[in-house]
């Protein structure tokens, strides 16, 4: 008597076959879907040798309490190895307070480290030279402000701006649709990203200025399909901002890149990696005429998957993690964080933060999947998943644009709709036992109490309150009056903001009075 099978459905709505053959590949045209890496469309990867060549950055996220904090966790990670930083901003630095402001009460310092005003960038990168590290900053609606920050450190330090290498997120639609953190309205949100474009196309170079982000949007619950649509049709709304700005869009889209989630279905997150490049190339060669090869790249940082950590059993969040920055890397990333198995509890332990770089270092050197490009790259099944997963974002991309494109579809709201559906009927999967969850739903055990957790010492808000203090009665206040006033000329104008942002940094002017003019002149954003 044959068993009835159990039908596999993925949470894009993709259906899995038992078993993947030719025919699942009839007509397949390998030049038109793959090509060879570093081709177009580049499917299989955006260099010819791929880690054979180059590993990927291992970027490891970090920031808690205070800057001189978080500056002995850079130097602890970059002598066990990390080669790239990633700068982790508390909750008050993200929407542009200071550390003394009544709204940043109690939450200074707790989820990253607390920015001022120059003064704590300085403390932050103590005895890193900046021409000699790739700086990654998780900053979106003050992010020129950081840059400036940075750009202004590095010329303290004697670099050239035009030798530092990082990325700031600065990716504002996801914040409206997924994450929060919002200051301006869209249009001069907009605007300012567009600026930032223009700036570092001319000063700083090397510069990635935009990490478009479908990381935040699969924690808030988006499926792999939604998470690649929603994050391609907000980096195509930046694209035609750009372009109306009057820049071309060999310019600046060299400088793009790309930040997404590797989740738990290890075959569609390594397919949903091989699609993104494929349609963000047809995009940019087909949508918007670009001529320079490096256009077309799709580069991207993975970070595994911090909705899929568990506060039961938290040793289990090893594997977890292990498993998907294989996906990552088995689909092409530049580079990429792995999260600490402790995360679901508390800030990273030296312990878990070490562990979670060593899971990078055993995947790069010691099990052989770098040794050749896409070695998953003619599965019958992975090809068919690539395919289906490119079909699926396709028509939700059609559909923003028949609303206008993504600001509009941020604006009506629909993105957040189809996010909370999704997020909705992946809890009730995990409720009713369709979707395990080792620990939550299945193999529960009796456990002690988690120790020794990393708790972020509540003085830190009085620390940083005195010390700001301290800067505004030491500085020139004339000099951070004038540089202030000019800002809002500009904001007020239709020049480049990031200038007079850069002089006030430098006057020792912070975050949150450099913000406050800003929301003086574009209002601040409120959801309906």
């Amino acid at each position: 008597m044959a068993v009835e099978e159990k039908k596999v459905v993925l949470d894009s709505g993709i259906e899995v076959k038992t078993v993947y053959g030719p025919d699942d590949l009839a007509g397949f045209n390998y030049q038109e879907k793959l090509g060879e890496p570093g081709q177009y469309p580049y499917t299989r990867g955006i260099q010819p040798n791929m880690y054979r060549g180059r590993l990927w950055t291992m970027r490891q996220y970090a920031g808690f309490g205070t800057a001189r904090e978080t500056n002995a966790r850079f130097h602890y990670l970059l002598q066990q190895g990390q080669t790239g930083l990633s700068v982790a901003f508390d909750l008050p630095t993200q929407i542009g307070y200071d550390s003394d402001h009544e709204l940043a009460r109690g939450e200074v310092g707790k989820v990253g480290v607390a920015v001022d005003s120059l003064l704590d960038m300085e403390e932050l990168f103590s005895g890193i030279p900046l021409d000699k590290v790739s700086t990654s900053m998780t900053i979106n609606a003050p992010a020129a402000v950081l840059l400036a920050m940075y750009i202004a450190l590095a010329k303290k330090q004697g670099v050239d701006p035009k030798n530092l290498n990082g990325t700031i997120q600065n990716d504002i639609l996801k914040e409206y649709v997924a994450r929060g953190t919002y200051i301006f309205p869209p249009e001069p949100s907009m605007r300012i990203i567009t600026d930032i474009f223009a700036f570092c196309k001319k000063e700083v170079p090397k510069w990635n200025t935009i990490s478009i982000s479908g990381y935040h949007i699969r924690e808030a619950g988006a499926t792999a399909v939604q998470e690649l649509a929603f994050t391609i049709a907000n980096g195509i709304a930046y694209v035609e901002a750009a372009i109306q700005a009057g820049l071309s869009v060999d310019e600046f889209a060299p400088r793009l890149s790309f930040f997404f989630n590797a989740h738990l279905n290890f075959f569609e997150e390594i397919a949903k990696f091989r699609a993104a490049r494929r349609i963000w190339a047809k995009i940019m060669k087909e949508r918007f005429g670009a001529q320079n090869p490096k256009s077309l790249l799709l580069r991207f940082h993975t970070q595994t998957a911090g909705c899929t950590l568990t506060a039961q059993q938290p040793k289990v969040n090893l594997i977890r993690v292990a498993y998907q920055a294989l996906m990552a890397v088995l689909g092409g990333t530049q580079s990429l964080h792995t999260n600490s198995y402790d995360e679901a509890l508390c800030l990273p332990t030296d312990e878990a933060a070490l562990l979670a770089l060593r899971t990078q270092q055993v995947i790069a050197y010691e099990i052989g999947v770098t040794d050749t490009v896409d070695p998953l790259g003619g599965s019958y099944y992975v090809e068919s998943l690539t395919d289906a997963i490119e079909e699926k974002v396709w028509e939700y991309l059609k559909k923003i644009d028949e609303m206008g494109g993504a600001v509009e579809a941020v604006k009506n709201g629909f993105m957040r709709r189809e996010i909370e559906k999704s997020s909705y009927e992946y809890q009730r999967a995990i409720e009713k036992g369709e979707k395990t969850v080792i620990g939550v739903n299945r193999f529960v055990i009796d456990e002690e109490p988690p120790k020794d957790l990393l708790r972020v010492n509540p003085e830190i808000e009085k620390v940083q309150r005195e010390k700001l203090q301290k800067l505004r009665a030491n500085r020139d206040n004339e000099r951070v009056a004038k540089a202030l006033k000019r800002l809002r000329e500009v904001a007020e104008s239709k020049d480049n903001i990031v200038y007079p942002i850069l002089e006030a940094v430098e006057a020792y002017a912070t975050l949150g009075e450099i913000c406050g003019v800003l929301r003086e002149v574009f209002g601040e954003y409120r959801q309906e």
